[in-house]
């Protein structure tokens, strides 16, 4: 049998810092910089692909959601001028 041509280097020992202290750190941090999240619930409907994809060209990415419930609650609460508002700002981007 032959050696092995390879040689165990010393390893320089390294200090890291946990990973779970920097974790717990950063948790930290958000906790107290995060408001209050709010007590929400579902309500779904369905739509056709039409009015799917018309949604979310008038919200732009990412934004469809917020962009529908804002609308919907403006309409429900007869709040003329902020359905008013939600559709010239779309009028703009678009």
């Amino acid at each position: 049998m032959s050696k092995s041509k390879t040689t165990k280097k010393a390893t320089t020992a390294k200090t890291r810092k946990p990973a779970k202290a920097v974790v717990e750190a950063v948790e930290r941090e958000e906790k107290k910089t995060r408001a209050p999240r709010e007590d929400l619930c579902v309500f779904a409907f369905r739509l056709t692909e039409e009015e799917r994809n018309a949604i979310h060209k008038a919200a732009g990415p990412a934004k469809a959601a917020k962009f529908a419930r804002t609308l919907l609650v403006a309409a429900a609460r007869s709040d003329e001028a902020a359905v008013k508002a939600i559709m010239k700002a779309n009028q703009t981007e678009a």
